[in-house]
C-alpha cells in the first residue's frame, strides 16, 4: 500500500498534474468520494484527479456496486455515471434517497437532452456534468455541492497557537508556516474538527484513506508521528494526544 499515491492521467481531460497546484489549494482534504463509472479509463482518470486534489476516493464499476458501497460507507459526495450496467445512475440516486442517504450527487452523462437532466435532478441528484468535461470543472462542482452541505462553512480552524487554513491548505503554529503533505493535512483537519474530542482510528481511516486501506497496518500511527514531529516540536506545548483505547485528539495545553 502506498502512503501517498497518485499517477498522471491519460484521457480526454486536461492533465491533472497541471491542475494540482491550483485545485489542491482550495479543496477540503478531509472528504471521501465515491465514483461510479463503468468505463475503466474514465474511472481511473477521475480517481487520479480527485486523489491529487486531496480526496479519498473509492470506485464502483456498476450500479449495483455503487449502491452497496454508498449504503455501507459515509461518503461526503457521490459522482455517478448515468449509463451503467446493472442499475443506471438515476435509479441508484433514487434508491439512495429513499433509504435516507443524502450525500450530494453529481451525475455524469454523454447525453445532452434536457429531459435526461430533469429526470436525474428530480430523482435527487444535485448537479449534472456532460461528457467530455474538464477535471477543473468537476473539481469546482464538487467544491460547490460540498459547500452547500456545510451548515456553517468554516475557512479556518484554530487550537491554541495552531491554525489550519482550509482554503489555502496551509498550517501555522506560533506564526511559523508548517509544510504538510495532503495526507498529513487531511489527518490534522479530522483531528481539529473534532477537538477536543478524540477520533478513533476507524473514523480517521474512513475520511483520510479509501476502501482499499489495509486496516492491519500501523499507517495511522505513522502519520500521527509525522504530524507530531512537525506540530509538537521540542519546546512547544504538545497538542496531539493519544487517548488509550480510543484514538487520537488535538487539545489545548492543560485541557
Amino acid at each position: 500500500m502506498k502512503l501517498d499515491n497518485g499517477t498522471p492521467p491519460t484521457l480526454f481531460m486536461p492533465p491533472v498534474s497541471a491542475l494540482a497546484s491550483t485545485e489542491a489549494a482550495v479543496t477540503l482534504a478531509v472528504m471521501r468520494i465515491l465514483i461510479a463509472e463503468d468505463e475503466a479509463k474514465v474511472a481511473t482518470h477521475i480517481r487520479n484527479g480527485l486523489t491529487e486534489a486531496g480526496y479519498a476516493v473509492d470506485v464502483a464499476a456498476d450500479g449495483h456496486e455503487a449502491l452497496w458501497l454508498a449504503e455501507s460507507n459515509p461518503y461526503d459526495a457521490l459522482v455517478f455515471d448515468v449509463m451503467m450496467p446493472g442499475t443506471d445512475g438515476i435509479t441508484v440516486v433514487r434508491q439512495l434517497r429513499r433509504k435516507g442517504i443524502h450525500a450530494p450527487v453529481i451525475l455524469l452523462t454523454a447525453r445532452h437532452d434536457v429531459e435526461d437532466r430533469i429526470r436525474g435532478l428530480d430523482a435527487g441528484a444535485d448537479d449534472y456534468l456532460a461528457k467530455p468535461f474538464s477535471m477543473s470543472e468537476l473539481l469546482a462542482r464538487l467544491r460547490a455541492v460540498l459547500r452547500r452541505q456545510r451548515a456553517e462553512p468554516v475557512d479556518r480552524l484554530r487550537i491554541a497557537d495552531l491554525e489550519l487554513d482550509l482554503l489555502t491548505r496551509t498550517a501555522h503554529r506560533g506564526g511559523e508556516k508548517i509544510a504538510l503533505t495532503n495526507r498529513e493535512f487531511a489527518l490534522l483537519e479530522v483531528l481539529m474538527l473534532s477537538a477536543p474530542k478524540p477520533v478513533s482510528k476507524t473514523a480517521i481511516v474512513e475520511h483520510v484513506w479509501d476502501q482499499h486501506f489495509d486496516s492491519g497496518t500501523n499507517v495511522v500511527n505513522v502519520y500521527v508521528n509525522y504530524l507530531r514531529e512537525k506540530i509538537d516540536r521540542p519546546g512547544w506545548a504538545p497538542l496531539i494526544h493519544t487517548v488509550r483505547g480510543v484514538g487520537f485528539a488535538v487539545k489545548e495545553p492543560g485541557a
